[in-house]
This record gives C-alpha cells, sequence and structure tokens, in this order.
C-alpha cells in the first residue's frame, strides 16, 4: 500500500498543472502567467543544459578562451614548439651528415672507399641557405680549355721517376697562391685565388668519393687516384660532379666559389694525401 501511495504521489507530480504568475504587488494587477507541468519543466531543463554545453564548446573551439584553460598551450607557447621541432630535426640532420663526413673522412685517411651513404649535396642544407646561380659552362670554360690543355704540370723528367712524383698532374685552377702548405698550423692544403666563376679542374684521372655541403668549407669534392692518392677541392660555388662520377685529368668538376664559413673569400683550396698522409701539391704541380 505504501508503494502505490508513491507512485499514485508521483503520478500526479507529473499530471498535475502549475502556474508561475507574476502580479504588481500593489494592486495586485497580474503581469504575467506561465502554465506548465513537470514534464514540460524537465524537457526544459534538459534543453538549457544542451544549449550551455553546445555554447561553452563553441567558446573553447573557436576563441581565444580556451587559451585560459590549465594544461591547454597558449599560441606563442605552439609556435616556439614548432619552431623547435624544426630546430631538432635541422640538428639530427646535421649531426648525420657530420657523422658520415667524418666516417668517409677516416676511411679515406686509412685508404679505404668510403661507403656509398653519403649524403648529396644539397640534402642537409636548408631552404634559406641555398643560393641558385646560372653558370653559361660552355661561354665559360671555351676559352680557357686551349690554354690549360697546354699548361700542365710538369715534373722534372718525369719518366725518370716512379710512384707519385711520376704522375702528370693537371692544375686544378690557374691563378696566385695566396696560403701555403703549412702542418704546423693545420693547413693542409693550398689556398688558390683565380679568376671569379673559374672552372675548377681534375688534377687526374679518378672517381669522385665525395661530393657535399659541409658546414665549414661549403661544397667539397673528393676524387680518388691511382697510387692510393686522394686530392680535395674545398669552397666551391658548385659542384658539376656526383659520388661515382669517373673523371678525366682537366676535366671541369666545380666552379671556384666562397662557400663555408672559413673562407675568406673567393678561391680554391686544395688538399693531396697520400696513403692518409697530407702532401704539399707544389711538390708535384706547377700552379
Amino acid at each position: 500500500m505504501e508503494k502505490e501511495r508513491k507512485r499514485d504521489k508521483i503520478k500526479k507530480l507529473f499530471q498535475n498543472p502549475y502556474r508561475i504568475v507574476i502580479f504588481n504587488d500593489s494592486n495586485l494587477h497580474i503581469m504575467r502567467q506561465v502554465r506548465f507541468n513537470a514534464k514540460t519543466m524537465l524537457g526544459a531543463l534538459i534543453l538549457a543544459v544542451i544549449a550551455i554545453i553546445f555554447g561553452v564548446t563553441i567558446l573553447i573551439a573557436f576563441t581565444p578562451l580556451r587559451e585560459y584553460i590549465p594544461g591547454y598551450p597558449t599560441g606563442k607557447m605552439k609556435q616556439m614548439l614548432i619552431n623547435n621541432v624544426l630546430v631538432v630535426d635541422s640538428l639530427e640532420q646535421e649531426a648525420l651528415r657530420r657523422e658520415l663526413y667524418f666516417k668517409n673522412f677516416r676511411a679515406m685517411l686509412a685508404g679505404e672507399t668510403p661507403s656509398d651513404t653519403v649524403i648529396k649535396r644539397g640534402v642537409a642544407v636548408r631552404p634559406d641557405q641555398v643560393q641558385f646561380r646560372k653558370y653559361d659552362h660552355d661561354s665559360l670554360f671555351k676559352e680557357e680549355i686551349a690554354q690549360e690543355q697546354m699548361n700542365l704540370g710538369f715534373n722534372s723528367a718525369p719518366g725518370s721517376k716512379t710512384g707519385v712524383a711520376g704522375l702528370l698532374f693537371f692544375p686544378p685552377l690557374n691563378g696566385m697562391i695566396t696560403g701555403k702548405h703549412d702542418l704546423s698550423n693545420r693547413h693542409f692544403g693550398v689556398d688558390i685565388v683565380g679568376k671569379l666563376n673559374s672552372r675548377i679542374s681534375a688534377a687526374l684521372d679518378g672517381t669522385v668519393i665525395f661530393a657535399g655541403w659541409t658546414i665549414d668549407t661549403g661544397y667539397v669534392i673528393y676524387l680518388q687516384h691511382e697510387l692510393n692518392l686522394v686530392t680535395v677541392y674545398r669552397h666551391n660555388a658548385e659542384l658539376l660532379k656526383i659520388q661515382g662520377d669517373k673523371v678525366r685529368a682537366g676535366e671541369a668538376i666545380a666552379i671556384m666559389g666562397n662557400s663555408g664559413k672559413e673562407t675568406t673569400g673567393p678561391h680554391l683550396h686544395f688538399e693531396m694525401w697520400l696513403n692518409g698522409v697530407s702532401v704539399n701539391p707544389e711538390e708535384y704541380i706547377k700552379f
């Protein structure tokens, strides 16, 4: 019986009509009245809650108010995070490039052939560091080829010598030497200054074992020759060969430039390494 009474009570609560009356307290004149029942009131409350949730969601999703929510990143913080990701990515690529570079350099000094997993030129360079230049190579080299073909660096009595001293070298660049080979100052080659946009030539027949970009010396190319001899050409403006290419003595391999942090102006830094030991190029080539 008690349960039935409670059930009837609840049923009447939802069925009985109710009225809210607003009247003037001084003259008891009815200003407004609203009729409703419990079902209508419950539905209105549900709709109001849904509307409030929807409105708050819109404000959080499409207005700056979301930045005041604890734990939600601000626009400035998002930009900082994006910049940090870009910097970390660049540092990761630079670390990988340096690791491969030193690995190949150690292999070169040990007389071995570096691996083929070398980053090609331009891969690790950031977009804001790339400089595009157009060169008319045919017109640039046409006037120099005839002269350079007659300017081979003959050693005295080459036929009577053996080893590297008996090889016929081609000057990589016709110009003036401004920096001498000096092992005491860790200057492992010679610095040669020539005409602007001069071509860099291979000193001997050989194979390109590295052609790419380095932070300190810019565009660099390494050639492996016979008798375990390696020649190095640094600070170029543009490389004309890639790793694995076969080159002939006197063949154009690069354009003289001013690339890299350690450069002091447009020039070629030329090195010769024999059995992993730096040798003075002036002892074998007449520049």
